[in-house]
């Protein structure tokens, strides 16, 4: 299987498009969008390729584009925010592209933009990344019109209209076109700060808030100025409230709260009274306490709290430490269904369809999760439909909220072309030295070759004299003595499996004598055909040479076979430390670059004469004889 294959096998879960709601509001049918928007996204989980940063108001086409051609071999969504403040949520928008889906990863949809600015991002887990941001203005013509900005200030107010302790200024601005950008206030002749929140101010003392809102097409509004006094509170008030925390719940022996921790503060200031009370959990934001807080999340928390009076005076941070743990400790349930069309032979035609589901009666289930052939876990959204040809393996599990994961289940089966009837084809070449007697001196090696124009060779496997079927991985180098059978197959990626074919071959004990090769071939560089590899032509140790023991002479029907024969000897010289690892190098190349490779038959000797011997003639006879049948 090619890398190619692979990778599209890890990632050739199809994905459909997901919901998709357009704003109830559109323009006629007859009318034509004014304008296409176009997002691209590739094989990034933490930026889009390309994204529109403008745009006009009025029905506008959107085309999200997450194609093999930009790259892609995952899923990503192009989801509209509907929530968070500060955005137009007018478009609920969300499409799931993925490459390998029946539009190719390229999909579009009709919406409908209104002046303000739109947030976008993607849902998938792992991908929060990808985000951005576009302004839309009047399609009519340019926003000249600048926002309306107010100021309200806010506090206990005593007899003579001062703010006792603080006062807060609270900012709103609007702007009916190209919508609010930013509010800005200068507090008492300071710098220019951007409006989040309401401002406290709680120096005595009289005080001026300026302030101003810019739109999204850069118009400012005129300041607008609000004056007020801040006094202190009850005269001698300096005192800070005091707060107190309590913690309720189930515990276990340990003293770990089961569940759920409640948390209760409570302040009391006999000066200026209790202003208001704030807590955080954990590392969150500061947050106005009205009512006790429960805490249900499994692990050790800190709520922090604190206390103001209306004197301006804040208590010091209190803290409560305590831990949560669920009392579920059961993992869920989660189980798998392969569904599609099956043939006779139980092997899914086309595509299998993996559909997983998990339930939990305890906490509830938190995720479900599989990989796909030794792949990396992913999270499961929705059906996996897969149409690689192949084995496949889908391992899955699932997770409750209280963190009890389930035993690891395991979906094994085979897709196999809906067309493809016609089995591989399998060869063999058993190479070595051979005596007159065409029987095999010392060693012999098999090598097997098979093809495939349909679905393509999934295996080749063979059986040495009567043993188990082996996958063939590699050449198989034999030095038994004696006579041994082969029967060899090969099966393609739609379960086609070719006829078995089989013959026989013995192999010798080396012949006695010092010199296995009388008339050696001299020359001073190994040469195949016209190719020269620069390497020393020495001996092998039986008194031949290396160009004794590469037959570059006989009949091979495909350079690719010559190279495949050359590979297996110059391995052999390499094991036995005849030449180097470098120089095998060299000598292959010149194989491949020698052309060496036909079709010819070696002429039948005349008769009473000996057939002449060759360097190697193992190669050459084989090709014409390469095993007797059995």
């Amino acid at each position: 299987m090619s890398p190619r294959t692979l990778v599209v096998a890890l990632v050739a879960a199809t994905l459909a498009l997901a919901g998709l709601v357009l704003p109830g509001s559109s323009a006629p049918a007859s009318a034509a969008p004014v304008q296409t928007l176009e997002w691209t996204a590739g094989d990034s989980t933490d930026h889009y390729l390309s994204a529109p940063s403008t745009a006009v108001a009025g029905e506008t086409t959107i085309v999200f584009k997450n194609t093999e051609e930009l790259g892609s071999t995952m899923s990503h969504t192009l989801t509209f925010d509907t929530s968070t403040p500060g955005y137009n949520h007018d478009v609920n928008l969300n499409i799931l592209a993925n490459p390998y889906d029946d539009k190719n990863g390229v999909h579009e949809a009709t919406v409908t933009l209104t002046p303000g600015k739109y947030r976008y991002y993607c849902t998938i887990q792992g991908h929060t990344k990808m985000m951005g941001e576009f302004v839309v203005t009047d399609g009519g013509g340019a926003d000249t019109t600048p926002p309306t900005v107010t100021a309200n200030v806010t506090g206990t107010k005593d007899t003579a209209g001062n703010y006792v302790g603080s006062a807060t200024v609270n900012l709103s601005a609007s702007d009916s076109q190209s919508g609010v950008d930013k509010v800005e206030y200068q507090l008492d002749g300071g710098a220019w700060t951007a409006y989040t929140a309401p401002v406290a101010v709680t120096a005595a003392g009289s005080h001026m808030a300026h302030y101003r809102a810019t739109d999204k097409a850069g118009n400012v509004s005129p300041e607008g100025m609000s004056s007020f006094t801040v006094v202190t509170g009850q005269p001698g008030d300096t005192t800070p409230p005091t707060v107190t925390a309590e913690v309720t719940g189930t515990k276990d022996a340990a003293g770990n709260y089961l569940d759920t921790a409640t948390v209760k503060l409570t302040a009391t200031d006999a000066g200026s009274g209790v202003d208001k009370v704030e807590y955080k959990v954990d590392e969150g934001a500061w947050t106005a306490y009205t009512a006790p807080v429960a805490v249900t999340a499994p692990g050790m928390h800190m709520v922090s709290y604190r206390a103001s009076d209306k004197a301006g005076n804040v208590s010091p941070e209190g803290m409560a430490h305590f831990t949560v743990v669920s009392s579920d400790t059961t993992a869920p349930t989660v189980t798998s269904e392969v569904t599609g069309t099956k043939d006779t032979a139980g092997n899914y035609v086309g595509k299998a369809t993996v559909t997983l589901a998990a339930t939990d009666a305890g906490s509830g289930v938190g995720k479900v999760e599989y990989n796909l052939n030794g792949g990396p876990w992913l999270t499961y959204s929705a059906p996996l439909a897969l149409t690689v040809v192949g084995a496949h393996t889908v391992k899955y599990r699932a997770t409750d909220k209280a963190g009890n994961v389930s035993a690891e289940g395991t979906a094994t089966f085979t897709i196999v072309e809906g067309d493809d009837s016609t089995a591989p084809v399998v060869s063999v070449v058993v190479s070595g030295d051979l005596d007159g007697s065409w029987s095999y001196i010392e060693d012999a090696t098999i090598n097997l070759t098979a093809t495939d124009a349909g679905s393509g060779v999934d295996k080749i496997e063979y059986q040495l004299d009567g043993g188990a079927w082996t996958v063939y991985t590699a050449p198989v180098k034999v030095t038994a003595l004696g006579t041994h059978t082969l029967t060899y197959r090969a099966s393609d990626k739609a379960g086609n499996v070719s006829a078995e074919q089989g013959g026989a071959f013995t192999i010798v004990a080396a012949p006695p004598g010092p010199d296995a090769c009388p008339d050696s071939d001299l020359r001073d560089t190994v040469i195949l055909g016209t190719a020269d590899s620069q390497v020393e032509n020495r001996d092998t140790g039986n008194g031949c040479t290396i160009n004794d023991v590469i037959d570059d002479e006989s009949d091979y029907s495909s350079n690719d076979q010559f190279v495949t024969y050359v590979r297996a000897v110059t391995q052999e010289l390499l094991d036995g430390e005849v030449i180097s690892s470098d120089e095998r190098n060299l000598i292959v190349t010149a194989a491949i670059e020698s052309g060496i490779g036909g079709t010819a038959t070696e002429p039948e000797p005349e008769p009473g004469k000996k057939k002449p011997e060759t360097k190697n003639p193992g190669m050459k006879k084989t090709v014409k004889t390469p095993i007797r049948d059995v």
